[in-house]
């Protein structure tokens, strides 16, 4: 089953900006790229690091802690293209933002 989730309003995640925020237990990061808004799940595979927390520059986020590097819009790992970070949809309604989030109910 999926549901919307409200995360947060559109002001709180202006351009070139991140967020970490948790939906449900999920540790979800956020990221403005240009006004375009992407969510990836927010541990880093590599060794459990905030994602939401890392340096965006363009379209590519740098886990704060060992540097993994992450394209926002596909998931796609910089290095290891067999390494995909699961995305989130996300829409904005109204000035806040939703993601899609399936339960295993």
């Amino acid at each position: 089953m999926a549901d919307w989730k409200r995360i947060t309003a559109v002001d709180d995640c202006p351009p070139q900006t991140s967020l970490e925020i948790v939906v449900d237990g999920a540790v979800i990061a956020l990221f403005n790229v240009d006004g375009q808004l992407f969510a990836l799940d927010g541990i880093c595979p590599h060794q459990g690091g905030p994602l939401g927390k890392g340096q965006l520059a363009d379209t590519t986020i740098t886990c704060p802690w060992h540097g993994w590097q992450f394209d926002v819009c596909s998931g796609q790992n910089g290095v290891n293209p067999a390494i995909v970070q699961p995305a989130y949809e996300v829409k904005v309604e109204q000035g806040e933002i939703y993601v899609r989030v399936v339960s295993s109910e």
